[in-house]
Order: C-alpha cells, then structure tokens, then sequence
C-alpha cells in the first residue's frame, strides 16, 4: 500500500508497505538462521494429510460423526496459517526526493513491522509525524538510512 504525504516543511513524502516472505536476519534472531527450512513443515502437513485420510477410509459406515468435530478440525488445521498469515513481517519504507529550492536532503527511512493490522497502525502514526514534524518519529520501527 502506497501513500503520499505532505511534510509541514514542504517535502513531499512517499509511504509504502510490502509483505516480507522471508524474516530479515537480524541480530536477535542469529540462532534461528540455522532452522531448517520449509521441508520439515511440509512433511508435517503431509503426514497429517495422510492420517486423517486414513482415519476417514477406516472409519465404519455406521458411525456418525457430528457437525461440532469436523468443525473443530477444520479450525485447529487452519490455526498455524491463519497465524502465520497474519504474522508475517512487513517492511516499511519513508522517503522523499527533497527539495531542491528550499535545499531540503532526500531521506529514506526503512522499518519492519509483524503483522497486518500492525503495519497500517504504523502507516497512520508515521503520516501524522511527518505532517506535523515533517520526519517520522524516532520512537517508532522507520529508522533512518543513508
């Protein structure tokens, strides 16, 4: 999502959000850089498949399974990507051109954000900072790059 934004000192600022399919490396997260990938997951995910396709053929024709049970199935299979949708990290990114009659610099300020309804959050209070102080504000995720 892509926004413009007037500064109080003239500058015209561009906000812009993107979804990160990949987590940034970071400091922090150093020993989780050695995790194995996507296989082990969907390894799990097919042996899940498997079993519960299996307890259905052996299930006796006689027996009735109630509407609650399926229910509650579906939703403990949809939980984890539901939760990883909603999760995933958001790279942030302030940046103005400058202006070159008042000799205003050109900034860039990049910042990531976890989850959906947190990113539009930080759009809204990085637009008011900059219309009112003309610059994101340092307590937020943006930090400024060169």
């Amino acid at each position: 999502m892509d926004r413009q934004v007037n500064g109080a000192d003239g500058r015209t600022w561009t906000l812009r959000s993107e979804l990160e399919w990949r987590t940034p490396a970071t400091a922090d997260d150093f020993e989780h850089d050695v995790a194995g990938g996507y296989v082990p997951a969907a390894v799990m995910i097919a042996v899940i498949t498997v079993f519960v396709i299996v307890l259905v053929a052996w299930r006796p024709a006689d027996v009735i399974v109630p509407s609650w049970v399926v229910l509650t199935i579906a939703l403990f299979a949809l939980f984890f990507p539901l939760r990883w949708v909603l999760r995933r990290p958001w790279k942030v990114v302030a940046e103005t051109d400058g202006d070159p009659d008042t000799e205003k610099p050109s900034e860039r300020w990049v910042g990531t954000v976890r989850g959906m309804i947190k990113v539009r959050t930080e759009m809204s209070r990085a637009k008011q900072s900059i219309e009112q102080h003309s610059i994101p504000e340092f307590e937020g995720p943006l930090r400024p790059v060169e």
